[in-house]
């Protein structure tokens, strides 16, 4: 049976009649001491060396695979991301020694509606309970997120096909929109029925894949989005991970590779040097060829180069105070009141037109 589906550009969000915060230091727009954020398992977003970064402004770490982890590679900090196999031989195999009690992991594949991915989480759930922190994905479908929602995973990545780095949907025509799927996996979330009562799944949506302005960031949270999950924005900010290089012959077109982390790195971007950054999505062939494969498959990533627009902390602190306002208009003081509870209206190109400035 087909649908009409929606997008972000398809929507905006409807004030409330009468607000009563008086000032946007009345608004708390974290969860404890985070945002509603988490990176993308990128290596040109993130890393074990600019991870503290992300942590230290509110935003959770999600660090990408790596090629042949050991037997006891978990975290009881940050989500460490996984192969199906090597899930299978850490956490299923065997137990992995640990310092302590909780442990963050990511089953990281592009199709998270394959059986193994469901019955490996299953599993893990069982064997671990409360001590494991699972996230899976990717999954574009809501009946997907219910049935992980049912085996009690911690985290559903939802969205195929929308990132910068993915091609995915332009290739295969497999995908949902992303602000329905949103706001699909919301209801589901929210109507756990158990002896007569509606207890709501706690099973977070993390939205992943396609944002590209703020007012996109808020309006998944709007529709109820727990946390987005953000690659190529992160990625344009002067500290993401990958090699940074300047423009050092405007008319010849050289480059040279700089320290991103350096002061000398944030004074050429206040001065308007035109520095860039690599962009890839993790299933290139050049990806594939870091971790060693032998035969490379056809690849549904892509590898992009982007300028460098901001420091981090800028488009952070930037989001926040965009955030705060939103949570304002809609009379929200705390992020469990704004997300998936606000109104929406459907608008015209037209209407897009008029606010696309």
């Amino acid at each position: 049976m087909s649908k009409q589906l929606f997008d972000f550009d398809d929507i905006l969000i409807q004030p409330a009649d009468i607000t009563h915060i008086e000032s946007r230091s009345q608004i708390n727009s974290r969860y404890r001491d985070y945002l509603p954020l988490m990176t993308a398992p990128m290596d040109t977003v993130v890393s074990q060396e600019n991870k503290h970064l992300f942590d230290d402004l509110g935003v959770r770490v999600v660090l990408p695979r790596i090629s042949k982890p050991d037997d006891n590679y978990v975290s009881s900090t940050e989500f460490l991301s996984y192969s199906l196999t090597d899930f299978e031989r850490i956490f299923l195999d065997r137990t992995p020694e640990r310092k302590y009690k909780k442990m963050f992991a990511l089953i990281d594949v592009a199709n998270g509606h394959m059986e193994n991915v469901y019955e490996f989480a299953k599993s893990a759930k069982i064997k671990y309970e409360d001590d494991l922190v699972l996230m899976v994905g990717n999954v574009a479908n809501p009946d997907t997120y219910y049935k992980f929602a049912s085996i009690n995973v911690d985290y559903v990545r939802i969205g195929i096909g929308n990132g910068a780095g993915c091609l995915t949907t332009q290739q295969t025509g497999i995908g949902y929109p992303m602000a329905s799927l949103i706001e699909e996996c919301g209801d589901i979330q929210n109507k756990k029925h158990y002896m007569g009562k509606c207890n709501p799944y706690e099973t977070k949506i993390v939205a992943d894949g396609g944002f590209q302005k703020y007012s996109d960031v808020i309006k998944a949270l709007a529709l109820g989005a727990d946390y987005v999950m953000l690659g190529s924005i992160f990625n344009k900010a002067l500290e993401s991970a990958g090699e940074t290089q300047k423009m050092i012959h405007h008319q010849m077109g050289g480059w040279e590779t700089i320290d991103q982390y350096s002061n000398e790195a944030k004074q050429m971007l206040e001065s308007d040097i035109r520095l860039k950054k690599v962009f890839r999505g993790m299933s290139t062939k050049e990806v594939q060829r870091d971790w060693g494969k032998e035969k490379l498959t056809t690849s549904e990533g892509v590898v992009r180069e982007h300028r460098v627009e901001y420091t981090l902390s800028q488009w952070v602190e930037n989001f926040e105070d965009y955030l705060k306002s939103a949570m304002s208009y809609t009379d929200k003081k705390t992020l469990p009141e704004f997300i998936g509870k606000v109104d929406y209206n459907f608008i015209t190109m037209n209407s897009l037109k008029r606010f696309s400035k």
